[in-house]
């Protein structure tokens, strides 16, 4: 059974385990998508985490012309959108109360943008109010006070439950609440770092200003796009067919290193040693942080739902967390 945490200080909860749809339209099709999502929530698992960005013209349309077969960009981007898929499986399914829709705008964040790309989300995905709205990414060219500004409007307009961030330094999220508080706007009430065990940095100084300041942590990432899962070699030339980093070979600019394969063989090593998959260790180890409130998992099938719940239910010791982190 999946615990529930809190959503921030909204008063709200999701599972502690959310739904990463990264996959949505790009790795899987939209089929393969509703059996992921069926199975999710049967499980228990109703925080589903998606971006205006994800999807569709992205991946999909570059693989299928490099099968020869003629893509126009513009119908695929549209009909393989992430979000269009959950808001079609939504209204099938009669289920939008039922989960909490986290999505993303990824496009910058001024505040015409951020009315645009909101405005998008909601038709994309069928509804009238997103549950949780985050800024994908910090907006270097745009003051952060002029992004809150714009989203506490909406917030107040009714079309937004909750605001967060993802890929928010401390330093970053420090000064965004603090311009929340000192202008009474809506503030940042979750965030989403990546966090695994070959890149842990969130750890030492985003994790406690979060929970101090009651911000939902909800990491994505936790086994590195798949580098965990120990099918990788240095060799980049030699990615396997199909997979992450094959679709979005940037993956190995962040953890392709002689520290990060260590990582892997250590892991690997401990994995033969006790039985257990490593990918069920990896995923254990950032779930058992306790300041994490909901791992983000990405799925292309139902069996990696279960190996999430699998994880997430078997655990770790304290013993063994700790050796894990000491092998970086």
């Amino acid at each position: 059974m999946l615990d529930r945490k809190p959503l921030g200080r909204t008063g709200r909860t999701i599972s502690a385990i959310g739904l990463g749809c990264v996959t949505f339209g790009r790795e899987i099709d939209e089929d393969m998508c509703y059996q992921v999502m069926d199975h999710a929530l049967e499980s228990g698992i109703d925080f589903f985490d998606t971006a205006e960005g994800y999807g569709g013209g992205q991946s999909y349309a570059g693989r299928k012309e490099a099968e020869g077969v003629e893509v126009q960009k513009e119908v695929t981007t549209e009909m393989y959108s992430s979000e269009k898929i959950i808001g079609r499986w939504m209204k099938l399914r009669g289920n939008r109360d039922d989960v909490t829709i986290c999505t993303k705008f990824s496009y910058g964040g001024s505040p015409e943008q951020v009315v645009k790309s909101l405005q998008g989300s909601l038709e994309h995905l069928g509804v009238d109010k997103v549950d949780v709205y985050k800024m994908h990414s910090p907006d270097d060219d745009v003051p952060i006070a002029e992004t809150l500004h714009a989203l506490n409007e909406q917030v107040n307009a009714g079309l937004i439950g909750a605001i967060g961030c993802s890929n928010f330094s401390a330093e970053q999220m420090r000064e965004a609440l603090d311009v929340s508080d000192s202008r009474g706007y809506a503030r940042f009430q979750i965030t989403q770092p990546i966090y695994n065990l070959a890149v842990p940095d969130a750890e030492r100084d985003l994790f406690p200003l979060c929970t101090k300041e009651g911000v939902a942590v909800t990491p994505y990432s936790p086994l590195g796009a798949g580098f965990l899962a120990g099918k990788y070699t240095p060799d980049r030339s030699k990615l396997p067919k199909g997979t992450r980093y094959d679709i979005m070979p940037g993956h190995a600019d962040i953890y392709f290193s002689d520290r990060n394969f260590r990582v892997v063989d250590a892991l690997r090593a401990k994995s033969e040693e006790l039985g257990v998959p490593m990918v069920r260790l990896a995923m254990a180890w950032v779930m058992t942080n306790p300041d994490v409130s909901a791992a983000l998992i990405g799925a292309r099938s139902t069996s990696h739902v279960d190996n999430a719940l699998l994880a997430y239910s078997e655990g770790l010791a304290p013993e063994l967390r700790s050796e894990m982190a000491a092998w970086n």
